[in-house]
């Protein structure tokens, strides 16, 4: 069951991806369609090897030893190299998302999870590309399968993603 929070955007059950965000309406680029608040904590109390917590897999970097989660979808979004959304941190406690092009309804929307478009440095875990037919939202009978590993990367600066969205 898809599970909403604006007109705009839902969370769905992926073919390959676990969950993702999707776009319910056409979205133009450059709109802002979903601000965040993110709760920050201390990284030692929710990183660890091996991984311990399901709070791992949903957590952002956020500098001088902290994690945030990101409420609303802030965290169901999954990783692209081309990418179609960003993500913008504004002050100490809020994420924003808004559209690098036009987002076409029931197209899944994805952010580059090392905090800028452009950035290709290696991730944490195996990239699994969205394409139409492939990576269209399940009908959510079917159990989640995550194509992707960690690969025991870890981050340090920034409000990079430090695990999976999914």
């Amino acid at each position: 069951m898809p599970i909403r929070s604006t007109d705009l955007i839902e969370v769905k059950q992926t073919a390959r991806k676990g969950r993702g965000v999707f776009a319910r309406q056409f979205i133009p680029k450059g709109t802002e369609f979903e601000q965040v608040p993110v709760l920050v904590m201390p990284a030692e109390e929710v990183l660890g090897e091996p991984v311990n917590s399901v709070l791992q897999h949903y957590v952002f970097d956020w500098g001088k030893g902290t994690v945030a989660l990101a409420l609303g979808f802030g965290s169901c979004y999954n990783h692209s190299y081309q990418p179609n959304a960003r993500y913008d941190d504004y002050g100490r406690m809020m994420k924003v998302f808004s559209a690098l092009k036009d987002i076409q309804p029931g197209e899944e929307i994805t952010i580059n999870y090392n905090g800028h478009q452009d950035d290709d440095s290696p991730v944490w875990f195996e990239v699994v590309e969205s394409t139409p037919a492939a990576d269209s939202a399940s009908n959510g009978n079917e159990k989640k399968k995550s194509e992707r590993s960690r690969s025991g990367k870890k981050r340090s600066s920034g409000s990079k993603r430090r695990t999976l969205a999914g």
